[in-house]
């Protein structure tokens, strides 16, 4: 397994990083260590970690304020958590998430509201997880100036609420974001490869969402690179219906029956619960998934591959730098992690695909990382023409 080794900027870290490379297979698997589609792998040492714990002194000195969804999602809630959760393991530190009120209807209110319950509760830093998170974090960052706050799938904030005024950038905040676009690409690449030329993408928080759009652009940009490789002609439905809150449905998982049973035969569900309409649409017509943010392979047999960013490993670096006084190089700065740190890829030890190599696609992926291959992230660029790929969005 490859190892982490640096994160963009040069420091000394506190504990190495499992990255996923050409190799991932340690994000997420059951406590038996074997996955429902019979390949053995180590099971995820955060399982073993308590959601919840009572400190003696009832202070909590990390603290996770989730993104909309599950804390149990299974992907971008609970990778970001399980980050948190070994951190605070592996230093002997007191540890507590809150779920903004509302749920998937929270406010900006309801999300700061958290925040502060958390720096209340005596957290010296704030992980937050998601985009919505900015105007709720922007206000707590400026209220509580000594607290370190890190935005997982963020940027840098100021201090100024008007997006045209640039004001003073928040430098207690650490916006840590990822090449979602590569990802996605290895993984369209790959279902491509593997025979599939009828594919869907169905993405969260309704295309407004700067990680599932990179998600979704490069899985299109990588099912037409295979296509045009192999000669042949590919269809892609890619929609954000029933996506706006991230959430499992009737009415998406009708939405992705009604695309299997139309010819569909792999759709990427990029977006946290979504997962489990899709995946359950998949296993009543014969269909396939691909899942998103972390290793999902465990949580149905309809699963392929996984396009995943390393969540748990860039939160343990990110809360390192606190406590070793290096947070200076990443607050106030923009972070992107891609391949370049091995932040990024596809889950080869538990995929079951059976075309598409190994060896295809630690080339391909060597291809991105000598800057021999550019990924797009430019999801602007979307709805332009493919050559071998029919892009039909709904």
């Amino acid at each position: 397994m490859k190892k982490i080794l640096a994160l963009l900027l040069a420091s000394v870290m506190a504990l190495s990083l499992a990255a996923c490379g050409g190799n991932t297979s340690d994000e997420t698997t059951d406590t038996t260590g074997t996955t429902e589609n019979n390949t053995t792998t180590e099971a995820n040492p955060a399982d073993a970690i308590p959601d919840t714990m009572t400190s003696e002194d009832g202070t909590y000195e990390l603290a996770f304020v989730t993104d909309v969804g599950q804390l149990k999602d299974k992907s971008f809630n609970e990778g970001t958590w399980n980050g948190v959760k070994l951190y605070a393991n592996e230093n002997d530190m007191s540890y507590k998430y809150y779920q903004p009120a509302n749920g998937d209807q929270a406010t900006d209110d309801d999300r700061y509201d958290a925040m502060k319950a958390a720096v209340d509760a005596g957290a010296t830093v704030v992980v937050c997880a998601g985009f919505l998170q900015e105007a709720a974090l922007t206000r707590a960052a400026i209220d509580f100036p000594d607290v370190q706050f890190i935005f997982v799938d963020g940027y840098p904030l100021d201090d100024d609420p008007d997006p045209d005024v640039e004001g003073n950038i928040l430098t207690n905040v650490a916006g840590i974001a990822f090449e979602e676009a590569q990802s996605g690409y290895f993984a369209g690449y790959a279902a491509v490869m593997e025979g599939y030329t009828k594919l869907g993408f169905s993405g969260g928080g309704g295309g407004t969402n700067p990680a599932c759009c990179r998600y979704g652009y490069g899985f299109v940009q990588g099912a037409n690179a295979a296509a045009a490789e192999k000669d042949v002609q590919v269809e892609m439905n890619y929609s954000w219906q029933y996506g706006s809150n991230f959430s499992s449905s009737p009415e998406l998982q009708t939405m992705a029956n009604g695309w299997y049973q139309s010819g569909t035969e792999v759709i990427f569900a990029c977006g946290g619960s979504m997962f489990q309409s899709i995946s359950a649409a998949a296993a009543a017509n014969d269909g396939a998934v691909i899942g998103v943010d972390v290793d999902q392979s465990t949580e149905s047999p309809t699963v392929i591959t996984s396009a995943m960013k390393e969540l748990a490993d860039a939160v343990q670096w990110s809360l390192a730098k606190v406590y070793d006084n290096t947070f200076s190089e990443i607050g106030g700065v923009a972070t992107s992690l891609g391949v370049e740190t091995d932040a990024v890829g596809l889950p080869t030890e538990t995929w079951s695909m059976t075309n598409f190599t190994v060896e295809q696609y630690e080339a391909l992926y060597q291809q991105v990382k000598d800057g021999t291959l550019t990924v797009d992230d430019n999801y602007d660029n979307l709805e332009q023409e493919y050559s071998n790929l029919t892009l039909n969005i709904i």
